[in-house]
């Protein structure tokens, strides 16, 4: 099994920072994701190594093993236990001799076959089992996409997944499905899929944690002498009274009309409205003269 070389698969240098992994690990996703070349097989298994060498680059404990072991970084632990017993045996003994001239320069899966493929007893050969690799992969939806629960089918390495999106899903959330990952070796378990959700806010709400967020126009007369407006919702319209004498960028609370909680069935954040008032302009002459009638009697 030949070295995988995980940093030339994400064409960044060995120093690169975990945003530059991020950053090239997501353009390379972008562009050979299934969805977007259906039946090519090498955009495919670009995509696929591309997955792999972020599973590994971006966890700063499994890219510490693996700049020291390779692509055998999992077995780094086994390693470590027989280098252990090699240096309390003397050098030579427990039938791992040789290992202190070991330098890092030969294959690193044939040195680790070497160690952990041997024969056991009645010649059948060892195999050890290990978990595929971890997917990830990015879902952009609109915020009114997540007011709700919905079903999505995503394509992920060929293969179709229906996935259920709860309401109230936050962007930049990740969620993890179990055992639809890359394939385990040996039989081991599948890897896990890992999808982070990218949520645009194409309304004119302002959304905070659960809670909305909104600014009404309110004609001069309503605003003095108080009235009923129509206000828009994340889910439709209700009728609002406004106080007499309400001033501008006066707010006002609708409880439960924000935002559903997420996996919290029929929880709500609240709705907050801004009044803003608008002063009239190109009067007639009528109302200023019923203007500065009022401005005579309220300064009596």
């Amino acid at each position: 099994m030949a070295f995988i070389d995980y940093y030339k698969v994400l064409g960044i240098e060995k120093s690169a920072t975990d945003a530059e992994v991020k950053k090239a690990y997501r353009k390379l996703a972008r562009k050979y994701h299934p969805d977007l070349n259906p039946n090519d097989k090498q955009a495919e298994q670009k995509f696929k190594e591309a997955n792999e060498a972020n599973e590994v680059l971006s966890h700063p404990e499994n890219r510490k093993k693996y700049d020291q072991y390779g692509e055998n970084w999992q077995h780094s632990e086994e390693f470590e236990k027989q280098k252990q017993q090699q240096s309390r045996g003397g050098g030579q003994q427990g039938g791992f001799g040789g290992f202190e001239g070991f330098s890092g320069d030969g294959d690193y899966s044939d040195f680790f076959e070497s160690m952990f493929g041997g024969r056991a007893s009645g010649g059948r050969r060892q195999t050890r089992q290990s978990k595929g690799g971890d997917y990830t992969t990015e879902l952009h939806l609109d915020l009114k996409d997540v007011y709700t629960t919905q079903k999505r089918e995503l394509t992920i390495n060929g293969k179709k997944i229906r996935l259920t999106i709860p309401a109230g899903v936050e962007n930049g959330q990740v969620i993890k499905i179990s055992g639809m990952g890359a394939e385990g070796a040996n039989g081991g378990p599948k890897g896990d899929l890992y999808i982070t959700f990218t949520i645009k806010n194409n309304t004119k709400f302002k959304l905070d944690k659960q809670n909305l967020h909104s600014t009404v126009d309110l004609d001069l007369y309503t605003a003095i002498l108080g009235g009923e407006i129509t206000v828009d919702t994340f889910d439709g319209k209700v009728k609002l009274k406004v106080l007499p004498g309400t001033q501008n960028c006066n707010k006002v609370k609708l409880k439960g009309k924000g935002f559903p909680v997420y996996k919290k069935e029929g929880v709500f954040g609240d709705l907050y409205v801004t009044y803003q008032i608008l002063i009239p302009t190109q009067l007639s002459e009528k109302e200023k003269e019923l203007f500065e009638e009022l401005a005579k009697l309220r300064n009596q």
